[in-house]
């Protein structure tokens, strides 16, 4: 009998090494690892295979396992976190074993080796696939740019730097179906012309470092990757938040320090090495597989009028369901913090939620109704980012929380220009003054001030957007700030 168990990190940190470790002396048991399906509540989440379809046990313990499977197991269809989501770049998580080749079949690829680069180009152009790493910018515009952009060689680089708090679906689809960043990847070279790839991957991830490395060494050993082929390089990060930034990614993939590069000349046109290259994060590469096998207008089908497709969410903080979730856009934030993530814990009573990281907005529960979608985020003053979900509830100082952001960003910005570098440590020490209680109304409104500059002026968007959270929570929670002042 199968027994499947996943081995991503939030799954083994929850004892799954463990109890897999446990099943393995129980006779008659094979044991399969394969990835979370994102439900870390349940973790570690134990599968079997039934008449109709795969059923599981939730949180397994060593302790439960020589009795557990006499008990009836609950079908996956009857989990409503899992039932209610809509998967397609997170279709095999938890379903299949990650470094499996032959189970992956590699067949969109397949099918755009039979297209012309500029009907694959054309393709991810119709399907108005959008980033998903927090510019949002049209992948095919960007493709195709590279494409027509002269010079040789031309590169395809792949930015798994989830530096965001509260976020990990990049990690996710590296330890549990890193052959789909790989399709992605190597599609995106057939389609501009390039035959080499750099996976930028944060330090932070050694499971997802062993795990891609390894895919990328099956892959080669099957045709699909190769020096004559398409040669795949994996560079680990400094464990430097600017390197989530485009221009910075690629200054330190050239061994320099990670700092932002002037634009233009954008990447697209001149970026590793001065040749074009597209850049884009793990997520946007992972859903192309199913745009080349589905078609554009699949993709076009779903989502609201401007952002297309579905958005892997990731919900973290206060919450009764943390995981991910994947849903097409237009869903409002109400339903995934409550129809999906549970509402808060018993006891707890929402005050503000926080989506697109640390350079976020701030949002108060009249906001909820926001749907998931770029623009409509932009609307209400915020970003949607790399889709990471914080809630907080009603003990959460929120003038703290300001501090302790802006904190992060002075310590992150690479100081090359004076906006991010010198606005964001003044603001540090007025919200700290503030947080003190020797704060003044002139410190509120100078930190107002201050975040204009920042926006206005910063070089890239971490300075740009450093002072969205503190701005915003000013705006919404303004009585937290002036009762200390």
């Amino acid at each position: 009998m199968k027994v499947y168990i996943p081995d991503d990190s939030a799954a083994v940190s929850m004892g799954a090494n463990r109890v897999a470790a446990a099943f393995a002396t129980q006779p008659g048991i094979q044991v399969v690892r394969t990835s979370s399906r994102g439900a870390f509540f349940l973790e570690p989440l134990v599968e079997v295979d039934t008449p109709t379809g795969r059923a599981a046990y939730p949180n397994v313990t060593p302790a439960s396992v020589p009795g557990l499977l006499r008990k009836k197991p609950t079908p996956i269809s009857r989990i409503p976190f899992l039932a209610k989501q809509t998967r397609y770049t997170f279709a095999n998580a938890g379903v299949t074993e990650p470094l499996s080749v032959e189970q992956y079949g590699f067949a969109a690829l397949a099918r755009a080796r039979e297209m012309t680069p500029q009907q694959i180009l054309d393709e991810v152009k119709k399907a108005n696939l959008r980033g998903r790493g927090g510019a949002a910018f049209p992948a095919g515009v960007k493709w195709q740019t590279t494409a027509d952009a002269p010079g040789q060689p031309k590169y395809i680089v792949a930015n798994a730097d989830e530096g965001d708090a509260g976020t990990y679906s990049d990690r996710m689809i590296l330890e549990g179906d890193p052959y789909r960043l790989i399709e992605g990847m190597r599609i995106a070279g057939l389609a501009v012309g390039a035959r080499q790839g750099f996976i930028y991957l944060r330090s932070e991830y050694p499971a997802a470092l062993k795990k891609i490395r390894a895919a990328i060494a099956r892959a080669t050993e099957f045709g699909i990757l190769g020096q004559d082929i398409f040669d795949l390089q994996v560079v680990v990060g400094a464990g430097a938040y600017i390197c989530g930034e485009e221009t910075a990614l690629l200054e330190s993939i050239e061994g320099k320090r990670g700092m932002v590069r002037f634009k233009p000349p954008f990447p697209a046109v001149e970026g590793l090495w001065g040749k074009p290259t597209v850049i884009n994060n793990v997520i946007t590469f992972a859903t192309i597989p199913d745009i080349i096998l589905r078609g554009a207008a699949w993709h076009a089908s779903l989502g609201t009028a401007t952002s297309k497709g579905t958005m892997p969410l990731q919900l973290a903080g206060q919450i009764r369901y943390a995981g991910l979730v994947e849903v097409p856009f237009g869903v409002t934030l109400e339903d995934v913090i409550y129809d999906f993530g549970g509402g808060l814990p018993r006891g707890c009573r929402f005050k503000a939620v926080q989506v697109g990281g640390p350079l976020g907005s701030i949002f108060p529960k009249n906001l909820l109704n926001t749907p998931i979608c770029f623009d409509a985020f932009a609307r209400a003053g915020g970003i949607l980012g790399h889709g990471g979900i914080v809630v907080y509830d009603d003990q959460t100082d929120l003038v703290a929380l300001a501090r302790h952001l802006m904190e992060f960003t002075a310590a992150e910005s690479c100081g090359k220009c004076t906006p991010c570098r010198i606005g964001s440590t003044r603001a540090k020490e007025i919200l700290e003054a503030i947080l003190d209680g020797d704060g003044t109304d002139a410190d509120i409104a100078l930190l107002n001030e201050l975040g204009d500059t920042m926006k206005l002026g910063s070089l890239c968007a971490l300075g740009g957007l450093a002072p969205m959270p503190v701005l915003t929570a000013m705006q919404y929670f303004g009585k937290e700030f002036r009762r200390r002042t």
